[in-house]
């Protein structure tokens, strides 16, 4: 999908009614809130990525220079998730992964005084191009959520962006759950203990295994392993790199 939202950066923006979406009457609108990580100064053995570190972009209207996240039409030839990275990099110009749909809101045009509903999704932000659709028509601006907040011109976009702080803020605490779960786990084994004290690379035995697919994923486990790399910790990064690759051999076996 990455590929087919790349070739839309040379294309202009969609225009027209034609193919648009309604749903009992109100035309259904789809955007994100992009938002990527702030560059800091901070080190730490295990860092947290907090709401705080947090910037979200925000573009200007076409028209004048409120401020919103973007967004536009859903059309009938798109699923929603293709829509929301295709309004997002036609209007703002950028790139990601899109994450979890953040809800749905109903609201009403200013402009054209009807009923719109709208849905979003938040988007980690990984390549921001230096040429888009809108990019004469349009600033693009990152700011902390803070800021977003005070100067986003519609409430319901507010809502969103409140939305997507506690989908964020949720999934750090189930991160934190599962990574806690796993290291005790991790403690547990005495092939743990031999390799904390010889530096030696370790197995594990069929409870630890069966008892941490129980609580985590190969996604979660790449992010643990990610989130060691101090010398004090390279034999709990040997552990859980084993276990992604013992979890991705299960699910290929299991498929």
């Amino acid at each position: 999908m990455t590929m087919q939202i790349k070739e839309l950066a040379s294309s202009p923006s969609r225009s027209g009614r034609h193919l648009q979406r309604y749903n009992q009457g109100f035309r259904q609108v789809v955007g994100c809130i992009p938002y990527r990580t702030r560059k800091t100064n901070k080190s730490s053995t295990v860092h947290e990525t907090l709401v705080e570190d947090l910037e979200v972009l925000l573009i200007s209207s076409q028209k004048s220079s409120k401020m919103m996240f973007p967004k536009g039409g859903w059309e009938l030839d798109e699923d929603i998730e293709l829509a929301a990275l295709r309004e997002t990099l036609e209007e703002a110009g950028v790139i990601g992964s899109l994450g979890e749909k953040l809800g749905e809101w109903i609201f009403k045009s200013k402009s054209q005084e009807k009923f719109h509903e709208g849905s979003m999704f938040s988007m980690l932000v990984t390549e921001e191009l230096d040429v888009w659709p809108e990019k004469d028509v349009r600033q693009r601006v990152w700011m902390t959520v803070n800021e977003a907040r005070e100067v986003c011109v519609h409430s319901w976009m507010k809502e969103a962006l409140d939305a997507f702080v506690c989908q964020f803020t949720h999934r750090q605490i189930v991160e934190e759950e599962t990574l806690t779960s796993c290291r005790l786990e991790l403690c547990r084994t005495e092939e743990l203990r031999l390799s904390i004290g010889a530096q030696s690379k370790f197995t594990f035995d069929e409870t630890f295994l069966e008892t941490c697919t129980l609580h985590t994923n190969i996604e979660q486990a790449g992010l643990i392993s990610r989130r060691y790399s101090t010398d004090a910790d390279k034999s709990i990064v040997l552990g859980i790199q084993s276990l992604k690759r013992t979890l991705s051999l299960q699910s290929f076996v299991k498929s």
